[in-house]
This record gives structure tokens, sequence and C-alpha cells, in this order.
């Protein structure tokens, strides 16, 4: 919270709204929707009043570009992707209030108002520009239609509005050596006429508001993203399209223009407001108006230039709407230490690992928490999930309510003892365990949730400890009232597990509640202000597991689907050498092919890749230089059969005449591997037709 900021009467969390052209995978929830649903549950638990928004973001180009593909319209594309992503959210547990859609008429309306407004106010330039114009699709080239060589880093494969190897932002036009995604042709040039935001009008109070304003409490890589754009100076932004699939530009001489995405789509938090405060019978505009409330967006790096620069001004030039108070941007998440691709199916999809792992989302949610992209990339592993899930969720957390519920049911039938004199450990226990929600709340409101989750680990670590050292399964043949004490002191702790979990570990907190019988209305603060979160004679369940231990086998089979995705990854990206031009059958009868066997090799002296082998051919045996020494150990290949060109002019290599050439090829692996005639009863000199 800023200098100049009051105590606020209201949240707004806006999460960056997903692409319907594809599902939500593992990069998507730890970069975005993990953090965000932690703290508004965080923000609700401790009474606040919270508006948590989000909704598909179905007007993007490659919306378009998946339906030329799939051969069907932009509806049938984000009508699946939709209902996928919705369905993936809920049974995920992330609570937005209101998950909405760019195509929803609210929105079509919130949006078209707000470019009437800044069009009528004169905010904005009219501009006839040239353009990228596919002559063969007879269509302009915004953004994802066109691909080229980034100006910035020499990436080959920069889009039109996106270098996804440096991040930077970037226009169609900016790019080197431009090509159409859509026919593959070289584009030309064409003038449209377009209407531009001129960002550069806003640098003062961009300048102001971010560099003045947030120096220290936005974090190190939003505040430096933002400060290289602003430096560099700030150009004029188009804010229409010539595409047919959008928003229509709502104003006259616009025919077959649409509005932008990027203008569009975070118009489309304030219209899933508007959408959830009309089901809700609520008023919107103190979320998205009101100097008391506070609004923080959750996305990821790529999206730092459109939430903290583009749409801050949007809403500057606009006049009635509040700004973020903050944007904690993510960095990336890898998987198995590449990046994540969806067009390579390099993921783990949030619907198929609900289907793998049933009722283990909050498995996935510790592990993507505890290894957030918070201030670098990065990497998601299979072994890293079962070993967070079997070492720490299993052993620790489980471990101990396990032990606490079933010593209570043991000794006391389920009813929670009352306790005898307390000892120094036991004062010291409760007084530590008061102390965790004021840990927990500052890291979370200072947006470290991997901090707060550890921490919240650190107190199921505590109850472990205490409950180790006191030994009560020891004790209670010899001193049964502190038995009572021990289990009374456990119990506190397991309940304020119940609590303080909520936000990271929704589906085990509500379990945990129904085992120790306590209300799901307990809210943070009673943690540490109730002298008992449950008093003596107050009756618990039967134990359950909480976390089941994860077996070898079924992280094996997720590591091998990978596997089996890298392999028909590099099968479909391998070039094939185009064919040479053509010859007659003569040419090739020209060609002597014979079976020959390897009978001696070595390497070739101050040679990295040359073996000197000895070849029986059948006619003679002679001497052939192979470029094979990095494949192939000589030990190895002696006594292979082996394709040989026999009629090949001798040339001289590293100063020994190679007297023919022996035939090879690469695997679908990338192996070089011999044209291999070793067959049985197939000898050395028989020829090859």
């Amino acid at each position: 919270m800023s200098q100049n900021q009051t105590i606020p009467a209201r949240y707004t969390i806006t999460a960056a709204l997903p692409y319907t052209n594809g599902p939500i995978h593992i990069g998507h929830l730890a970069g975005v929707y993990v953090p965000a649903d932690i703290y508004a549950r965080y923000l609700r638990l401790t009474g606040k009043d919270v508006a948590f928004v989000c909704g598909s973001d179905e007007h993007g180009v490659a919306i378009s570009m998946k339906a030329k593909k799939e051969g069907v319209s932009p509806q049938a594309i984000i009508d699946k992707y939709h209902g996928i992503i919705k369905k993936s959210f809920e049974d995920f547990g992330i609570t937005f209030n209101n998950y909405s859609r760019t195509s929803a008429p609210i929105h079509h309306k919130t949006a078209s108002d707000f470019f009437v407004k800044l069009y009528e106010k004169g905010d904005f330039i009219e501009e006839t520009t040239a353009q990228l114009y596919d002559n063969e699709a007879q269509q302009f080239l915004a953004d994802r239609f066109v691909i080229g060589t980034c100006p910035k880093c020499g990436h080959e494969e920069a889009y039109g509005d996106q270098c996804e190897k440096c991040g930077s932002t970037l226009n169609a036009t900016d790019l080197i050596n431009p090509k159409s995604t859509i026919s593959g042709a070289i584009p030309t040039m064409k003038e449209t006429k377009h209407w531009f935001l001129p960002l550069d009008r806003y640098e003062d109070f961009l300048k102001e508001w971010i560099l003045q304003g947030h120096k220290n409490d936005w974090k190190p890589n939003v505040y430096g993203q933002c400060k290289s754009w602003i430096d560099d100076g700030l150009k004029p932004r188009a804010v229409t399209r010539d595409l047919d699939w959008g928003i229509p530009v709502p104003v006259e001489g616009a025919d077959g223009k649409v509005l932008y995405v990027w203008f569009d789509a975070p118009i489309g938090y304030i219209s899933a407001t508007k959408e959830w405060a009309e089901r809700e019978g609520k008023d919107w505009e103190p979320y998205w108006k009101a100097k008391d409330t506070k609004m923080v967006h959750f996305i990821g790096k790529d999206n730092i230039v459109f939430h903290c620069i583009i749409f801050p001004s949007m809403l500057k030039a606009h006049g009635e709407f509040i700004l973020p108070e903050n944007v904690p941007a993510n960095e990336f998440l890898n998987l198995e230490g590449n990046k994540l691709s969806t067009s390579k199916n390099w993921a783990v999809w949030l619907h198929e690992y609900l289907e793998d792992f049933p009722n283990m989302q909050d498995v996935l949610r510790y592990t993507l928490t505890a290894n957030a992209p918070e201030s670098k990339d990065n990497d998601f592993t299979w072994k890293d999930f079962q070993a967070r899930n079997n070492n720490e969720l299993v052993a620790i957390f489980g471990n101990f309510i396990n032990r606490v519920v079933v010593l209570t049911n043991k000794y006391y039938n389920g009813i929670v003892p009352p306790p005898a004199a307390y000892t120094e450990v036991d004062r010291e226990t409760l007084e530590e365990l008061k102390k965790y929600p004021a840990i927990i709340s500052s890291s979370i409101e200072r947006y470290r949730f991997r901090e707060a989750g550890q921490e919240l680990m650190n107190l199921a670590r505590l109850g472990n400890k205490y409950l180790a050292d006191a030994e009560p399964w020891k004790v209670i043949k010899q001193d049964e009232e502190r038995v009572k004490t021990i289990m009374y002191v456990a119990l506190q702790i397991g309940s304020a597990l119940a609590v303080l979990s909520e936000p990271f570990l929704p589906f085990t907190a509500t379990k945990l509640k129904n085992i120790l019988n306590i209300s799901p209305a307990l809210a943070w603060q009673d943690v540490a202000s109730k002298e008992a979160l449950l008093p003596d004679g107050h009756q618990i369940n039967q134990a359950e597991l909480l976390f089941s231990k994860i077996e070898d086998e079924t992280i094996q089979a997720q590591l091998d689907r990978l596997e089996a995705t890298k392999k028909a990854n590099e099968i479909m990206n391998k070039e094939v050498t185009p064919q040479k031009d053509t010859i007659t059958f003569d040419d090739f009868s020209k060609l002597d092919l014979r079976v020959g066997t390897i009978i001696e090799a070595e390497k070739m002296p101050k040679a990295k890749k040359l073996l000197v082998l000895k070849v029986d051919t059948g006619i003679d045996v002679r001497t052939i230089v192979s470029g094979i020494a990095e494949s192939f150990a000589p030990e190895d290949i002696v006594g292979k059969k082996v394709t040989v060109l026999v009629n090949l002019a001798p040339r001289a290599l590293r100063g020994v005449d190679s007297e023919g050439m022996i035939l090879m090829t690469e695997n679908a692996d990338g192996k070089i591997v011999f044209v291999n005639p070793d067959e049985e009863g197939v000898s050395s000199g028989e020829t090859i037709n």
C-alpha cells in the first residue's frame, strides 16, 4: 500500500483474461490464477469486501488462427474452450466472483461505450498508414498473422505483436523479413485508416504515477520493464485492426474494422464486474471509481506493458476510473527444463491433471506456490511435485493431523480434553501459534506467496515437533493429566491449520474443518484472538487421510507422456531434405552399391570426426575414411556389414585416400545409423540393385 492510500473499503482483484484458443496449463496457474486466488481467499477470510473477476479473452487473432486451422468458425472455438476453461477453474477451486467472456453483450457495449467516450473527447489520433498486406489471402496482417525476425534480439520466429523470446512488444511493421502465417507469402504494404491512442501524451502522468509513486512497492521486474518503456519514449498505439472477428469499431467510416484486442480485453474486467454486480444486486461503480477501493491486477510478465502503461493511459484518458494500486506480475514457469508451449503440446493441462489426479487439486496448488516464478523463471518437474507431496504435505502436514486426531479419538473418544497446568513449552508453543496469522498476512500482503506458503508449512512443523517432543503415546502410561494438556495444545495447532491453510489448500481446509468439526465461518484473526479455537468438551470426528503418497509409477507415466510428446515434436519439426534433380535409370545404373564388411577401424590422428576403416568389399579390401567418429567407437563396428558405394572416385582426406563411401542416415532421434544390409546369408561383395 502506498503512503497516500487509505485503508481500503473494498478490493477489486483482476486476473489476466485467458485466450480461448486452448485449455489452461500450469504456467497460467503459477503465473496468475493461483496467487490471485490465494490473495482473494485471504482477503475474504479477513472480512474484506472483494470483487475477484476474470473471463475468457475471445477476440484475439489467435482465435481466428485456430479457427482457420481447424476449419470451423471462431464462435465454435471460443464456445469450446470457454467451457473447458471455466469448468477447469471451478473444479480447481479458483473462487472468481464472476468469470465472464468478452463475447458477452455487456462487454461489447462496455467496450464500445469506452471507445466512443475517448473518441468524442478527441483522445485518439486518426491516421492512414501503410500496413502489411497478404495479396494471396487478401487481408491485412495484424499480430499473429505475420511472423519474422525480431528487430531487438534477432529471433527469427517473432510475431507481429510480440517476440516470445525476448518479450519485446512489437508492431507487425517492425519485423525483419516478415512472412504471412496464412499463406506463407511475402507481404506487401497497403494503406489503411486506423485510430491510435497517443501514449506520448501520458508520459508525464506515467512518470509521476509509476516512476515516483510506485518505485518502492512494485516488484522490480514490473517497475524495471515500465521504466524501460517510458525511458525509450512512448509512441501512439493503434486501437483498431482490419479483421473480421472482434468488436466492430462503433464510429462512422470504420467498416471492416474491429477494436484491437489489447484495447478491448482489459475493459473485460469492467464488464465482468458489471455483470457480477447486476446478478448480485450490487452497485458496480464503487469497485472501479471509488478512491477507497484498492485494485490489483494479477498477470504474467508478458502482459506488464498492457496493464501498466496502456490500460492505465486508457483509464486516465476516460477520467472516471481509479488506477491499479499494484500489478504483481510473475515470470514464466518452464516444464522439465523446457519452455511451456501450447502449439507443441509441451504443457501440463489443468483439465487433464484433474482427470489423472482426482481430488488432488491442493497438491498442485501447493507445488506451484512453493515453486512460483515470482522473481525469476522457474521449472516445474514431476519429481519435485512428488517430493512436495510425499515429503511435505504427507509427511509433515498430514502426519501431524493424523496423529492428533487418532490419539484424541483413542484416548478421549474424540472429545477435546481440558488442559491441566501448562509447561513453559506449552505456553511458548501457544504464543508462537498466535503469531502465525500476522506472519502469513505480512507475506501475502507483500505478494510473497511462496514465502507465505512455507510459513504455513512451518506451522505444521511446529505441531509435528511439539508432538514428537512431548511423546503423549509414552507419557499416557505415567501421567494422564499431562497428556490432556499435550493433546489440547496440539488440537489448537490443528484447528489453526484448518483456518490458515484455506487460501493455499482450500479443499484440505474444508476436509480438516469437517474432521475437527469446527465452524467454516472462523475468520483469520480468530486464530490470534480467540482463547481456544477448539474448547475442551468439543467433539471431533474420526481421522481421514488429508493427503496420499504418490508412487513412482504414477510419476513415470507423466514423464513417459512428455517423452512421447517430445519425440512427436522432433519428428514433426524435422526438416526433410528436398528431392534432388531427377536422374535417369542410366544415371542410377552407374552406381555400384555392394555389401561390405568392416574388418579394421581406427581414429584418424588429430581429427575429431573421422574414422579410417578397412572394408572387405568382396572385390578387394580398401580404405574408406568416414565422418562417424562422434557416433561410433572403432571397436564397436568391426565386423559390421555396411552398404558401400565402391565406384566413387578416390578422394584424399587428411593425406589418406578414401576409396569409396559408406551409406549412412539419421534416425528419428537424430542419431547417425548405417543403411544396414546386416541380414543372415548376405555376404561381402553382393551387389545391391
